[in-house]
């Protein structure tokens, strides 16, 4: 028979046991971190903290970051899936670097090297963020690269100049929603389904916004609803889009077009054949930049109609039914 002192004991570690397993997810690793420069957290750095994250967890992630310059390279590597990244303010926690084509000197294809932040993790989200590539007017230099699926981004500033917003992946989805993003030429550019909701798409100077290259046969592309087309007093000739790939699909919905936009509104970018299979399209938008009736004739004003499928949930659909209205 087992004293009773011996099995209040037992009881006591027992409880002390599952208490602290409450804090853990199912590998064993606490499901919230803090990254402080103080060192205040857990750690002082960013990549640490996703460095010491498990691979391909069952529940949600977290990383809350405090208020500070993190200026670092970040990479959210693919195993590092369901992972949350959340700025203690978007003004005041920011991630940056200067890396740009000529300094990373890699090839042809140095500017996929250039990010400031890259995401390969599927079921990412982001908040409360400045992400910023401050290498200056100096070419190509990504500040965010997303090449992963059911990515959500909410509330973040988002800062460069060309190329400042690649995203990509085969069939990805992705969602920037109550977002700042900032750049010169095709700053936001590449082959995912990407919407875009209640963002300020804001241009330094005279140049293209998009440079989509959307695979043939994808049903949507870029997708800008209620968004705000503002720009520099310097950009005065701007551009919606123009076809990085010729089947480019970039459409604008219920959006303020500044002064900035130029009549046309697109460019086929040397390529005719762009002008037959790219889509672009626009459907009730206002401000001085909108003016359907002088676009290129190779573009679209949509019927409410064919607005109407330009839905959220039409969007973003994937496997994962509603992933967009499960991230914070």
């Amino acid at each position: 028979m087992i004293p009773f002192k011996k099995i209040v004991l037992l009881v006591l570690v027992v409880t002390g046991f599952a208490a602290i397993g409450q804090n853990k997810n199912k590998t064993g690793t606490n499901k919230e971190t803090i990254v402080a420069q103080d060192g205040s957290g857990d750690f002082t750095k960013i990549q640490d903290a996703i460095n010491a994250s498990p691979s391909f967890p069952y529940e949600k992630v977290t990383i809350r970051i405090k208020n500070g310059t993190y200026t670092e390279k970040v990479r959210i590597p693919e195993w590092n899936t369901q992972l949350e990244l959340i700025g203690e303010s978007k003004e005041n926690t920011i991630i940056t670097f200067d890396d740009n084509f000529s300094k990373i000197n890699l090839g042809r294809n140095s500017t996929f090297h250039t990010y400031t932040v890259l995401v390969e993790g599927d079921d990412f989200s982001a908040s409360n963020l400045t992400i910023k590539n401050t290498s200056g007017d100096k070419g190509q230099a990504i500040a965010l690269s997303v090449v992963a699926n059911r990515v959500q981004i909410s509330n973040c500033i988002i800062v460069g100049n060309q190329d400042t917003l690649y995203l990509s992946g085969k069939e990805s989805r992705q969602y920037f929603k109550d977002c700042y993003i900032e750049g010169t030429t095709d700053f936001i550019f590449g082959s995912a389904t990407v919407l875009f909701e209640n963002c300020v798409i804001h241009s330094i100077k005279s140049s293209y916004i998009t440079a989509a290259s959307t695979p043939q046969g994808s049903a949507f592309g870029f997708v800008f609803k209620n968004c705000k087309l503002t720009a520099d007093p310097a950009a005065t000739a701007v551009y919606l889009g123009r076809p990085w790939r010729i089947y480019a699909k970039t459409v604008y919905i219920n959006c303020d077009m500044g002064k900035q936009i130029q009549p046309e509104g697109w460019e086929n970018w040397s390529k005719p054949e762009a002008e037959k299979n790219a889509f672009y399209a626009e459907y009730n938008c206002k401000g001085e930049g909108y003016q359907p009736a002088k676009r290129v004739s190779w573009s679209h004003q949509l019927s409410k109609k064919e607005a109407e499928k330009y839905t959220t949930e039409n969007i973003l659909k994937d496997s994962v039914p509603n992933w967009f209205s499960k991230q914070k």
